[in-house]
């Protein structure tokens, strides 16, 4: 069984949960314009370019050659800079996955699961919105059973009396 998260780290997992969910929306975005661009580039055969001879943006045809697919356009290749931005924003995110669960003591399974986020289309996006409910609702609870238990064992409330024992 996993050790609980300890009270003393729950500002930390506040701050963790908020980085993760940001993470995990800019994640999500980007495989979702990463999985349109490679349906636009394999599927119709274009790439996207900003700039270059055909205007501010256009689509240039992708052609087979010998050495493999090459690109007609000129200009910045924006297929080629979602793909990068994409593969380095998932190492961000696979980052704010390791703090929220290792802050929250999860088990390994629980790790790989929401590391999948930035490789499935759409499940970063309701990874985000379960583990954000979840963790809110969790330092809740554990918040408000810490406030019993210490009034409870306070000797402050112990003295005074109430209207029961007067």
């Amino acid at each position: 069984m996993p050790r609980a998260p300890k009270l003393a780290s729950f500002p930390a997992i506040r701050g963790a949960l908020r980085f993760y969910q940001i993470c995990s929306i800019i994640t999500g975005t980007m495989l979702l314009l990463l999985v349109t661009e490679m349906i636009v580039k394999y599927g119709l055969g274009y790439e996207l370019f900003l700039g270059g001879s055909r205007g501010f943006l256009s689509f240039a045809p992708v052609i087979e050659t010998a050495a493999g697919r090459e690109s007609t356009g000129d200009g910045l290749n924006l297929s080629l800079g979602i793909l990068i931005a994409h593969g380095w924003f998932y190492v961000v995110y696979l980052f704010s996955c390791f703090r929220i669960w290792s802050l929250m003591r999860w088990s390994f399974g629980r790790l790989l699961l929401l590391a999948s986020g930035g490789i499935i289309p759409l499940l970063s996006f309701f990874m985000e919105a379960r583990v954000a409910r979840e963790v809110k609702v969790y330092l809740e609870e554990r918040e408000a059973a810490e406030l019993h238990t210490d009034a409870e064992h306070s000797t402050l409330t112990h003295a005074i009396p109430t209207e029961n024992q007067r």
